[in-house]
Parts: C-alpha cells; sequence; structure tokens
C-alpha cells in the first residue's frame, strides 16, 4: 500500500506492506485521517517522546525503522482476520480507539513500527473496539471524534461545579476541543486566551464568550472581570487576605505544551483555582511550586479519554451538539502529507488538516 512514513526525521511517500489482520483484528481502509499536534511532535521531538512512551508503558518505537503515524480516523471495514465475530459488515464506516492489542499486550496505533496508521491506505483495528459511524455523519466529521475526545475527557478530569469560570489558555485544536466540551456541559462564562486571531475567532465560533489577545492583556485580569458572583449571597464569606468581590472559583486549561506555560498559569492563576494541563510539553519544564503553595493550587495532568467518553463524542458530533465543521481548514493526499506539517506551523491558516490516503496530488 501506499502511506506517507516518517523515516529519518522526515515525511516521505513509500510503498510499504499491506498489513495483514490478526487473531480478533480488522482490516480498514482509511477514509480520512486528522494531523494531530502530537504527530508534528513525534517528527520534531520523537527521542523524547519514545523515551516517555516506553517509561510511562503507552508505546514502543524504533526510530531508525518507518513508522506510519496518523490515529484521528474515519475508516472502512474491508475484511476479518482469524478468530473475529465479523459484526459489522464489509463497507460499515467505523471509528476506533487507536489501538491493537497483540501477544505482547495493547499496541498503539500510529505511534509503532507494526501498526501502520491513517497516513496509510490500509490499518488494522481491534474488532472489539469499533465503533459504527452513524449514517448521516460525514467521514470528516467522523475523523474529528478521536481529537474532540481528547477535550471531552480534559473537561470530565476538571469536575466542574456550578459556579465555575473556566479559561482557556490556547485555542490550537486541543484547547478548540476543550472549549466545545465546556460548552456542551452549559459551563460559563467560557474565557480563551491566544495570541493568534485565526484561533480566538475560532474559539468564539466553538463557543468561547470572552476571547483574548495575551499580547494586548492579561487573560487572568479578564477573567477576573467576568468572575465575580452574580448573586452575591452565594458568594463565600470574605477574605481579608483577598480586597475587592469575592470571585467564581477558576479552572484554568492549559492547551499549549511549550515550555514556560505552566509556570506563567501558577504566576497568574486565582487562589485555590484548579488547573487542568492538556497540552504536552516534549522538553523538560519548571514552575515555582512556593507560589503553587501559597496559592493552595490543584494540578491535574490529562492524557486521552475513555471508552464511554470516546463514543459519546461520536454521537455528540453527530447529533451536532459538538460543532466541528469550523476546524477543518485543510485536505491532503498521502502526497500533501510533508507540506501540511509544515503549513500547519502558522496558526494563522490552519487548525486540522485531514488526510485522505485516497485522494491523489497533494
Amino acid at each position: 500500500m501506499r502511506a506517507a512514513v516518517m523515516r529519518k526525521h522526515a515525511i516521505c511517500v513509500d510503498e510499504i506492506p499491506d498489513p495483514e489482520p490478526r487473531a480478533g483484528e480488522v482490516l480498514v481502509k482509511t477514509l480520512a485521517c486528522g494531523i494531530c499536534g502530537s504527530d508534528l511532535h513525534a517528527l520534531k521531538h520523537g527521542e523524547r517522546l519514545v523515551e516517555a512512551g516506553d517509561a510511562a508503558g503507552f508505546f514502543s518505537m524504533d526510530l531508525d525503522r518507518d513508522v506510519v503515524m496518523g490515529h484521528e480516523f474515519c475508516a472502512e471495514v474491508l475484511d476479518y482476520g482469524p478468530g473475529t465475530e465479523r459484526k459489522h459488515r464489509p463497507g460499515t464506516r467505523v471509528c476506533s480507539f487507536p489501538i491493537v492489542i497483540g501477544p505482547a499486550g495493547i499496541e498503539s496505533v500510529g505511534y509503532s513500527n507494526d501498526n501502520p496508521g491513517g497516513y496509510g491506505e490500509l490499518m488494522r483495528l481491534h474488532e472489539g473496539l469499533l465503533i459504527p459511524v452513524p449514517e448521516a455523519l460525514s467521514t470528516e466529521h467522523a475523523a474529528l471524534t478521536e481529537p474532540m475526545a481528547v477535550g471531552l475527557h480534559a473537561v470530565e478530569k476538571a469536575r466542574l461545579e456550578r459556579q465555575d469560570v473556566p479559561l482557556v489558555v490556547g485555542c490550537g485544536p486541543v484547547g478548540l476541543a476543550v472549549i466545545a466540551a465546556l460548552k456542551l456541559r452549559g459551563a460559563g462564562p467560557i474565557v480563551a486566551a491566544d495570541f493568534s486571531a485565526g484561533r480566538r475567532k475560532l474559539a468564539e465560533a466553538m463557543g468561547a464568550d470572552v476571547v483574548i489577545d495575551p499580547g494586548e492583556g492579561s487573560p487572568y485580569e479578564r477573567w477576573a472581570e467576568v468572575a465575580p458572583y452574580e448573586d452575591p449571597s452565594q458568594a463565600p464569606p470574605p477574605s481579608p487576605l483577598l480586597p475587592g468581590p469575592a470571585l467564581r472559583p477558576a479552572v484554568i486549561f492549559e492547551c499549549v505544551g511549550i515550555p514556560g506555560i505552566i509556570d506563567q498559569i501558577v504566576s497568574g492563576a486565582p487562589p485555590a483555582a484548579r488547573v487542568v494541563v492538556v497540552g504536552v510539553c516534549m522538553e523538560r519544564d519548571h514552575f515555582e511550586p512556593m507560589l503553587a503553595v501559597g496559592k493552595e493550587l490543584n494540578v491535574q495532568f490529562v492524557l486521552g479519554y475513555s471508552p464511554e467518553e470516546f463514543t459519546s463524542t461520536l454521537h455528540h458530533i453527530a447529533e451536532g451538539e459538538i460543532p466541528v465543521e469550523p476546524l477543518i481548514t485543510g485536505k491532503v493526499g498521502i502526497e500533501g502529507v510533508a507540506g501540511a506539517f509544515e503549513a500547519l506551523a502558522s496558526p494563522e491558516r490552519h487548525a486540522k488538516i485531514l488526510v485522505d490516503p485516497w485522494q491523489g496530488g497533494s
């Protein structure tokens, strides 16, 4: 099959062997696959990604061998391996967790030398993890189930309460998914911050109530302007240490994933804030623990999603409760993957580029 292959820290197009489904697996045809920011990190910081994956037991990759990335996909069932129940007829469109369950246990799809992801024409997936795509839902929208499930999971982990006022720092695809999930939960007002005008516009389209350019003002001061209790009787007793009106609890979502952001949030966050780290920083980072201690901040790191969250995300998209059309800013074939990686470096141009491995040209 043809695939966009990560080889020697570059993306190239090549013919590679077709995957053959093992026991309990299904052969599928990739219909659409989103390019994830983690894939950009993998190309640039592959060694660190492998170190982290090995240490945490998430996956194992040999960067001296080919890797076909791509884990945000919608696919079509083609055939079955041995020992399968053949639950879905050939031609059924499906989404899935990007994993297979092999002889050694759970294996990644897309961050593996042996399990090609969605930047190739074919994949093999675990039968028990397939979720049929509702008939009325477009393939392109279904392919965004995985990244939007990341946002839903982050919001679930935040343990939101009725009075909480969220602040989303960073409005790339991860931050936009968080905003959509917050809107779905009825949280608000939702404050979102990003230096990019294009991303701020997308944040509004996804449901943010207040957007701010951090280059023009403090996101934390803007948050404080919309966070006072509307009903003073619901506010806690005033504190002599905190002058001014009582503010509702802050829940801050870190959706940038570069060194220094957590430290900035610790510095800017109001006392007793909950900080949810969704961005994946691939480098060593630091923050001032004493400042976090003095403010009694609660920091929660999150990863991925549960099976229930993944399934519910697909159905929220199908029902129009999570808007995804604004996120799709480009489509390419296999030949266009390398150029798409470069284009995604510009936040003003793109949010999510989809790969159709069967599309000709770039």
